[in-house]
């Protein structure tokens, strides 16, 4: 008889790590329950909702008569996820924190406590996604250091564990996990893979745990929950009043708060309107945001994208992009939205650029850009900049066809023509297109407060959703 494995399972409160623990417990694992507490505050109703969450997960392991532990990465959360949120919407950019929560608490704190603290010989986690490897495989991993240099050596890993998505492909969350390690990939079991969200909470229910049922759909920041957005932040961030400005014309629309308490592509209520606006581009040297009068506007349709260093789950990079420098594979910056194809093109520092087959609406800084590959998920990287919009492009041709003879001249008189990005500190695309409006005889170039990289286009080289994790 083999030796009982020892499986270090994490708990929310929810359903699906309570079917979780219970389906490790049917296999036979030595299975131990944890919870993680990362945020220390009350909701908005005044509830401490992670003392409840914590209760419910305690009372699944009680059911699954399993060993039950709290740890606690409050300051973890804040150094490495909060912080860092603060600090992108300080830039004009809009983060996703689960991505980044997963990446440094789930499967790197919480990773090393249950190997290294608890002795376990792999972790399991309530996520609809799945690997390579069997279950069995999982217990047989050595360890894998991060890489020293760019790039990990491809040698140095004969069989990359690979991640893909899962049975339910609308519940899937490889999205969330396109951040995490190797190694912490190579120790964690997704005993979710396989199943869709219904049957779980068919499991749910024939094993007793009504408790978890009851509760809805967690939907907000990760670890903080569902809160009132704008007044959340301004709790954290001192207020940045500005004005909403009209990208066609420049008149002044109305006035916010703050631009940090709006992505692009959200709807801009403005007092007095009766129609609806929809921000379309930031200026945080100014504080206005541009805003245009249809959701569909083309100054929010984009088709390239600069992100930071790529974070490459399996291969880094993969193969078919050393050989030809180019790959064709799908794309994601939103967790459900339709995968798009897409062209991938490697630069030197390990950042690529990304063109879509077609413009796609909001294309949005901070966000992350998550490659696919048939069902694989090969990883992610933030979006530092993006493409001049398709309202740039318009009205680039229309001023050329216009006035041909000025345009040659206000180049030729500046040695050099950049064309319109927005980029990520400075003045904004949005606001050189509404003075164009006004001054169309003059060529206007800029850039804006998206990387930074002041200079750089697509030639030469995102709101935070609800969270369903």
């Amino acid at each position: 008889m083999g030796v009982v494995k020892h499986v270090v399972c994490a708990m929310s409160g929810g359903v699906d790590s309570s079917v979780t623990a219970l389906l490790l417990r049917r296999r036979g694992y030595h299975v131990t329950g944890v919870f993680m507490k990362n945020w220390d505050s009350l909701d908005e109703k005044g509830v401490c909702t992670t003392e409840r969450d914590c209760e419910d997960a305690y009372k699944v392991c009680r059911q699954l008569d399993i060993p039950f532990h709290q740890v606690s990465y409050v300051k973890e959360y804040w150094h490495e996820v909060f912080s860092n949120l603060l600090k992108e919407y300080q830039k004009g950019r809009t983060p996703n924190p689960d991505i980044v929560c997963n990446k440094h608490i789930k499967f790197k704190h919480f990773y090393q406590y249950a190997t290294d603290t608890l002795g376990a010989d792999a972790m399991a986690t309530g996520h609809y996604a799945r690997t390579s490897l069997e279950d069995d495989d999982v217990f047989h991993q050595r360890h894998v250091l991060p890489p020293q240099t760019l790039f990990r050596d491809r040698f140095e890993i004969r069989n990359p564990v690979r991640l893909f998505q899962g049975a339910d492909l609308l519940k899937d969350q490889t999205f969330f996990l396109s951040q995490v390690s190797q190694d912490a990939l190579r120790h964690t079991l997704f005993p979710l893979a396989s199943l869709t969200k219904d049957f779980v909470k068919k499991m749910a229910a024939e094993a007793g745990f009504q408790h978890v049922l009851k509760k809805k759909e967690s939907m907000g920041i990760c670890f903080i929950g569902e809160r009132h957005f704008e007044e959340f932040i301004l709790e954290y961030l001192e207020p940045r009043p500005g004005n909403f400005v009209s990208i066609e014309d420049g008149k002044v629309m109305g006035e916010h708060k703050g631009w940090f308490t709006f992505t692009l592509g959200q709807r801009a209520r403005i007092g007095g309107q009766r129609d609806a606006w929809f921000v379309v581009d930031k200026d945080i040297t100014t504080n206005d945001l541009f805003v245009a009068p249809t959701t569909n506007h083309p100054a929010l349709l984009r088709d390239t994208l600069r992100t930071e260093r790529f974070h490459w789950i399996a291969e880094e990079p993969p193969s078919e992009l050393i050989r030809t420098k180019m790959m064709e594979c799908h794309f994601r910056f939103q967790h459900q939205m339709p995968l798009t194809p897409c062209t991938v093109t490697l630069n030197m520092d390990g950042t690529v650029w990304i063109m879509t087959a077609k413009p796609l609406r909001a294309l949005t800084p901070g966000q992350f850009a998550v490659l696919y590959k048939g069902d694989e998920c090969l990883g992610s990287g933030k979006i530092l900049s993006l493409g001049p919009s398709e309202y740039t492009l318009q009205q680039g041709r229309q001023r050329l066809a216009a006035s041909p003879l000025t345009h040659h001249s206000a180049t030729t008189s500046t040695g050099q023509s950049q064309p319109l990005t927005q980029t990520g500190t400075g003045q904004s695309e949005a606001s050189t297109a509404a003075a164009s409006q006004q001054e169309s005889t003059t060529t206007q170039t800029a850039t804006t407060p998206q990387s930074d990289n002041r200079t750089q286009t697509a030639a030469t080289n995102g709101q935070s959703e609800p969270r369903t994790t």
